[in-house]
This record gives structure tokens, sequence and C-alpha cells, in this order.
């Protein structure tokens, strides 16, 4: 989105023809992800703490195992959102490849979404195909 409402402006400010580099944007996409993981990631730990979002551990498993117990899960939504975000705001959208990209990690982030979701709903973890 950025990508669309900065590169115009090149016209105008030459500075900003710098926008039109890929090599740029990815830097500053990169950028983006870090500084919005680090400041989501404390915020969105403690919420899954506080709605006791964890990792159910079996009695049978290894002792090893147990000390994972109650550590907060749906991780991954900090992750697509630190894929996603900047992806939508740095890439040429109008590049279909960027569409299938971000389809592809949403869709794979679904299907993680609802691997955690039927550990956690159901007390379990026979959802899971490795069984961990």
């Amino acid at each position: 989105m950025l990508y669309h409402l900065l590169y115009p402006l090149h016209t105008q400010v030459s500075g900003f023809n710098v926008i039109r580099y890929i090599t740029f944007r990815t830097a500053v996409a990169s950028l983006t992800a870090l500084f919005l993981v680090l400041i989501l990631g404390p915020w969105m730990i403690e919420r899954l703490r506080r709605l006791q979002v964890g990792q159910y551990i079996r009695e049978e498993g290894p002792q090893a195992h147990q000390s994972k117990k109650g550590t907060p899960t749906m991780g991954g939504l900090l992750i697509l959102a630190g894929i996603v975000i900047p992806t939508l705001l740095w890439a040429n959208l109008t590049n279909r490849n960027v569409w299938i990209a971000v389809l592809s990690t949403l869709a794979f982030g679904a299907i993680g979404f609802a691997d955690d979701y039927l550990k956690l709903s159901k007390k379990n973890i026979s959802s899971s195909p490795s069984g961990s």
C-alpha cells in the first residue's frame, strides 16, 4: 500500500524514486517486520498467557516435555503478522506473484491455527501428525 501511495510522488520529490527499487523495499519491509514483532510480541505473549492458551502435554510423554506445559501456543499469529503486514505495505500489489505468496502464507497459517485450536479445544495432541 505504501508503495502505491509513495511511488507516484517521485515526480515531485526525487528522493521517492528509491521506492521503486526492490532492494530498498525489502530492507524497509524487514525493518517494519522487526519493529512490528518487537512491539506486538510481548503484548501478544502476555495476552495468550492471560487467556490460558497453553500447550497441553500428555502425562505418558517424556519427562523433559513436561516443562513445556502451559507454554503459550498460537505464536504463529505473530509470525503471520510479521510477514503479511510488511508485505502488504511495501510490495507491488499489482504483481500476481505477491498475492500468490501472501495467500499461500495465510493458507498455511490457517492450517497451523486449526491444528492449535483442535489441540486446545480437545486437550490432547492427537490432531498433530507428528504427535508433538
